[in-house]
């Protein structure tokens, strides 16, 4: 019926469509919304065939709203005839306004122009008398300045041909700043020779001044002053106004007359010149800064800062001679001799510091370092009289906040610069000593022998590594006060020598010895090991000793990492880079693997009887399930016996006895699930029997990090995964062999389904240990080949990636036939 209203009424439809328009005002009309669709309207309208009854009537309605439109849109236009002569009306009303706007601005704008010139008139005057004014002002103040400059110059030359220095120091600075004013007359004649005769009285002042110092200071010949001169006191703060170099000139012939008999004194040529009598050269400064601040310490002003020159002088003077001598005499430096020259000269510049600000040594004689950023290092805590201090490595002292550093002493290496070149002897003395200590080390370990157990407190670290790293900080901090450039990289390449050597000679060196390697058996394992003979074990003491030497380990890793911090911030900015102990960490790191790994030699190596009884059982006779068998009980033995003590004596190094208890699962896992493959043939019941023991080993090595502990401790969460993944594979394993071979696709799906193993290896076991007929075999085989899934095409999944890379078992199974292959032909 819609479908007919939508063909037979579209010119009712339209016309209302053709009409409508954009809405205006707002309005809930539906013919006046933009997107009115008639069909849709005249089907609101008429939605049944029942309404189509009023279609008269809805007719009509429209009509008369179309109606109604028609006559509001006849009202709009006939209002509309007036509008075009309204609007002229308006506009001609609207110009008129403008021109009179117009005539009114014009009005103000020349009332505005002529108030503008009467104030120009008015002001004119005023301007006048201004400019008169300032002119006049000017004048007056040159003309003071004038004959202030005029007086000043007369009375300047008058004072200083009678000496008045004191007088002359006032005057001439305040003839300066006026000639000041006048730079820009220099043109007039007058003002050009007032400004020559002030530059020829300087001139005369500062010629006659250094003859008077001459006069009084001779170079050589006469005895000194007793005591300062008025008129020197006056002529220095005169000189203070004169060309700078005249002070320069007056401090240099000061310095050099009071430093004059110190040369003397100190020939090189004198028996008091050698460094054995260095205490001789700072005594005798001492005394002469005494003498010059009770005689001369008035004579000069203060912010000459006289006696920090005359020290800082006297240790360039000392740096040369001392450097002098030591060219001449080298072969007579003794370590001894050089260290205590070394001390005594830090220990003036020292006193130096404390005594002086460094204010005179600006000028780059010698450069005052950098204080660097604050240490975040806890090698050291504290440097200054912890020179025979031990290193103590606690693991709370990260926390602990550090010490800002002393700032640097502005006047080190002024004189112990000298002694650089000289540094070779102490480091060939350090080598020679560290040689001896390391031989001392392993001749006390040789006599005292391996540490005694000691379960309670965990393992200890050996003393001769705190011995070692006490030295170390001793000849640091003594290297660093003496230099802190080549001669620190020299001994850094000491301490690596060292670090490894007590590395290999005193922590490898004495690990105990296995026949076996880690990598499988060798010849005189294989002819020495006999049917049902028991594996050499460690001892008790050899296990504590291996404990003890990878807590030493871990310890000399840790400090020799904190050690390069502290040399890399003991050492100069530019020689960092070649502070590496990378090499050494590795070693240590080396030492704690070869550890480890004895240890689970050792344990693993005692659990392969166990093993081996369990291949050789008779399971195919088993007739019922009973408690977990007698191999099991061994191996958990011999884990209650090692675990414990190991995990006691690593008790300070936690993460380590962790590594070792993954290790040893990785490799005990793949030994016992390649021992289970020896099994054959398996009957159900020794399945079962199997099943259950290897529950009873997978619950254990569960419990192996906390196994024998008071303390009960969740394992991490990495180890007990190893476990699981392994141990499920060997359960699973055994499942398969109980499952039924027949029907064999069954059987086939199942495997894989289980074990998600391709391998055709590990199925042909699983076959052996079913004790299947060869022929069954191959059937059962072909099958398995058939039922493989399908990879993915040009990507290798998982199952074909094992194939290519042999697991642990394979490896495993590799060394048994080699062995086996050995002993036939033996």
């Amino acid at each position: 019926m819609k479908g007919l209203l939508r063909v037979a009424t579209p010119s009712i439809a339209s016309c209302p469509s053709q009409c409508s328009s954009p809405a205006v005002f707002p309005s809930q009309d539906p013919l006046d919304r933009a997107d009115f669709n008639a069909v849709e309207y005249i089907n609101t309208l008429f939605p049944t065939e029942q309404s189509l009854a009023n279609i008269d009537e809805v007719v009509n309605k429209i009509r008369l709203k179309i109606r109604k439109l028609d006559d509001s849109i006849r009202t709009v236009v006939r209002g509309q005839t007036n509008v075009g002569q309204d609007g002229r009306q308006a506009l001609e009303e609207a110009q008129k306004a403008i021109q009179q706007l117009f005539g009114k601005i014009k009005d103000i704008k020349d009332k505005a122009e002529k108030s503008e010139q009467m104030v120009k008139e008015i002001t004119r005057d005023i301007k006048q008398l201004d400019h008169a004014k300032r002119h006049l002002t000017t004048s007056i103040t040159t003309l003071n300045h004038l004959h202030m400059l005029a007086g000043g110059v007369d009375s300047l030359e008058a004072m200083t041909r009678r000496r008045q220095y004191g007088e002359v120091a006032n005057l001439l600075q305040g003839v300066v700043n006026v000639l000041e004013h006048f730079n820009k007359y220099m043109g007039i004649p007058q003002i050009r020779q007032l400004s020559e005769r002030v530059k020829a009285a300087q001139n005369e002042l500062g010629q006659q001044i250094l003859a008077d110092f001459e006069e009084a200071f001779p170079s050589q010949g006469t005895k000194r002053p007793s005591g300062p001169s008025n008129v020197l006191r006056d002529a220095c703060l005169v000189a203070n106004v004169l060309d700078p170099r005249i002070k320069q000139e007056i401090i240099k012939k000061f310095i050099k007359q009071h430093l004059s008999e110190y040369l003397v004194l100190f020939q090189e040529n004198q028996d008091v010149a050698w460094l054995d009598k260095i205490d001789r050269r700072y005594a005798w400064i001492k005394r002469q800064l005494v003498d010059y601040e009770e005689k001369y310490g008035r004579m000069f002003p203060q912010e000459w800062c006289m006696t920090e020159r005359i020290a800082v002088e006297f240790c360039h003077v000392t740096r040369t001679e001392l450097a002098k001598i030591m060219r001449t005499r080298a072969k007579e430096i003794e370590v001894k001799l050089l260290l205590f020259a070394i001390q005594r000269t830090t220990n003036f510049e020292g006193l130096l510091a404390k005594r002086f600000s460094g204010c005179t040594l600006a000028d780059g004689t010698v450069k005052k370092p950098e204080a660097p950023p604050p240490s975040t290092n806890p090698f050291l805590e504290d440097e200054t009289g912890t020179e025979t201090d031990e290193i103590v490595i606690e693991k709370s002292d990260t926390d602990k906040p550090k010490k800002p550093k002393v700032p640097d002493n502005p006047f080190h290496g002024i004189v112990s610069k000298c002694f650089e070149p000289h540094l070779y002897v102490y480091i060939e003395s350090q080598d020679k000593n560290l040689s001896e200590l390391i031989d001392r080390f392993v001749a006390d370990f040789k006599a005292q022998g391996p540490p005694k157990p000691n379960v309670d407190e965990g393992g200890a670290v050996l003393p001769s590594c705190a011995d070692l790293f006490v030295y170390y900080k001793k000849c640091m901090v003594q290297c660093s006060q003496l230099s802190t450039g080549e001669p620190m990289i020299a001994l850094t390449t000491i301490f690596q020598k060292y670090l490894r050597e007590y590395a290999w000679k005193i922590l490898s060196g004495n690990l105990p010895k296995t026949t076996s390697s880690s990598g499988g058996l060798t010849i005189t394992s294989l002819l020495k090991e006999k049917e049902g003979s028991e594996v050499a074990k460690f001892t008790l003491e050899e296990l504590c000793l291996i404990c003890s030497i990878l807590s030493t380990a871990e310890y000399c890793l840790a400090t020799t990492q904190q050690l390069e911090e502290k040399l890399k911030e003991k050492v100069d900015a530019s020689l960092v880079e070649r502070i590496n102990l990378t090499g050494e960490t590795d070693t240590f790191s080396i030492v704690i693997s070869n550890s480890i790994q004895l240890l689970v030699q050792d344990l693993d190596a005692a659990c392969d009887p166990a093993l081996t009884a369990m291949s050789k059982m008779q399971w195919q006779n088993v007739e019922h399930v009973g408690d977990q068998s007698p191999y099991v009980t061994s191996v958990i033995l011999h884990i209650k016996q090692n675990v414990p003590i190991i995990r006691d004596n690593l008790a300070s190094t936690r993460k380590y006895f962790t590594q070792f208890c993954i290790k040893f699962a990785n490799s005990f896992i793949p030994k016992f699930i390649n021992h289970l493959f020896k099994c054959k043939p398996i009957s159900m019941v020794g399945a079962e029997q199997l099943l259950l023991d290897t529950h009873s080993l997978k619950m254990v090595l569960l419990d192996l990090p906390s196994i024998g502990s008071q303390v009960v401790r969740k394992a991490p969460a990495s180890y007990t995964r190893i476990v699981v993944k392994g141990m499920t594979r060997a359960e699973m394993i055994l499942k398969v062999v109980m499952a039924p071979h027949e029907p064999p696709v069954v059987f086939v799906d199942n495997y894989i389904k289980l074990l998600a193993d391709c391998s055709t290896d590990t199925f042909q076991k699983i076959l052996d240990m079913k004790g299947l007929k060869r022929s069954e075999q191959s059937s059962m085989l072909e099958l398995f080949r058939q039922r493989l899934p399908a990879p993915p095409s040009g990507v290798e999944n998982s199952s074909s990636l094992s194939l290519s890379t042999p697991t642990p078992e394979q490896e495993s199974s590799r060394i048994r036939k080699l062995e086996k292959l050995i002993k036939k032909r033996l």
